[in-house]
């Protein structure tokens, strides 16, 4: 008998599946979509192989296209930064806000010509709060049915230049955006990706032979060492990384200041949804990065210091490379900041440290290409 979730209208299976999922792999839900969490494989081993040489992945991120004489318009009023700036070819990390200033949505913003761009946007219900706010806008909005990979590590450009027809995009910064043909079939690529390395983002739409695609690009790579792997390799290089979850770190009870994305809000900008709030909001950082030399602490855990709990941990990971346990914790108010601390988990209490975002890589040296990876 067929799973009953494969079945189900609500859901869609990723098109490049049907290319490479083995059995008993564990798969989840982002956007309505599926996509392949583990594969059976060792998650340090595909951690390390992301780190030192090249790893593909099937993401379930979801673009969304918004055009229009007003495109540029509508798009400064929805989200809490100015993207009047932003230029044809590149790419922007834009946080949207409900009226009261919570964090609605992030994702990436590209501007792929003058008037249309794709919003990139990460798991929930958006579109509808986007196209009811889109009602006063001479814009329109569409889904290009695009479904996404991550080619991601330090050979990731490397694996580029073997994949696309001719020569590869120049230049391709970082948040670059370039139109490429792979096998004569049009694709667009950013450099962007979720894991704080060098790589690059391939989005397709229904006229591109995905499986096809799939094991086209795995040829070409493996000379570069490429290898595919599922998404947990990927979500502690995430956590390393100092790269917030939609819906899981980052929830509407959070403002940008409280997420420590403040930098992200330009109140100069006229209006915006969440501007009024904004300028009023406390500026005090509530959820933070923690590091717990003993235990992998768990989602959900507490965490407790002199006043009892104080905050509660959003997500967490084993980091390889620090040899530690990290993760983003929330408090419940600016008084918990306070040390010492420690994680509850499992009946036990481990000590933690608050850190700054990202645990490692500050500058983002890896993404950009200046620094090497570890080998």
């Amino acid at each position: 008998m067929s799973d009953p979730l494969i079945r189900s209208h609500r859901l869609r299976r990723s098109p490049f599946m049907s290319a490479y999922l083995p059995p008993g792999a564990s798969v989840g839900v982002y956007n309505r979509r599926m996509y392949p969490w583990s594969i059976g494989d060792d998650v340090r081993e595909m951690y390390w192989h992301l780190r030192r040489a090249v790893m593909l992945y099937d993401v379930p991120e979801t673009p969304l296209e918004i055009s229009g004489p007003e495109a540029c318009t509508f798009l400064n009023y929805l989200f809490t930064r100015d993207i009047s700036g932003l230029r044809i070819g590149r790419a922007s990390y834009a946080i949207a806000c409900d009226p009261s200033g919570g964090i609605l949505m992030d994702g990436v913003l590209m501007r792929l010509d003058e008037d249309c761009y794709w919003y990139v946007m990460a798991d929930g219900p958006f579109e509808s709060w986007m196209r009811a706010h889109a009602m006063q806008f001479d814009v329109s909005i569409r889904d290009p049915d695009s479904w996404v990979l991550q080619v991601q590590g330090p050979r990731a450009l490397d694996v580029l230049a073997a994949i696309v027809d001719g020569a590869p995009p120049s230049p391709f910064n970082y948040f670059g955006v370039a139109r490429c043909t792979i096998q004569q079939q049009p694709i667009i690529v950013s450099r962007t990706g979720w894991t704080g390395e060098m790589g690059f983002e391939i989005y397709t739409t229904p006229d591109v032979g995905r499986p096809a695609l799939w094991h086209f690009i795995l040829e070409r790579g493996a000379p570069h060492e490429l290898r595919f792997g599922g998404l947990d390799s990927m979500g502690i290089r995430r956590s390393e990384a100092g790269i917030y979850d939609n819906g899981t770190d980052i929830t509407p009870d959070l403002t940008p200041y409280a997420a420590g994305l403040g930098k992200f809000v330009h109140l100069n900008k006229e209006n915006f949804i969440g501007r009024e709030s904004l300028s009023k909001a406390d500026r005090t950082v509530r959820l933070r990065g923690f590091t717990c030399r003993d235990a992998a602490p768990l989602r959900g855990d507490s965490i407790v210091g002199s006043r009892g709990a104080v905050g509660v941990v959003t997500s967490a990971a084993w980091s390889p490379a620090l040899d530690c346990g990290i993760g983003f914790a929330k408090f419940h108010e600016a008084a918990g900041l306070v040390a010492p601390l420690a994680v509850r988990s499992q009946g036990a209490e481990h000590s933690s440290e608050l850190v700054n975002l990202p645990f490692f890589d500050a500058d983002k040296l890896l993404p950009r290409g200046i620094a090497a990876g570890p080998h």
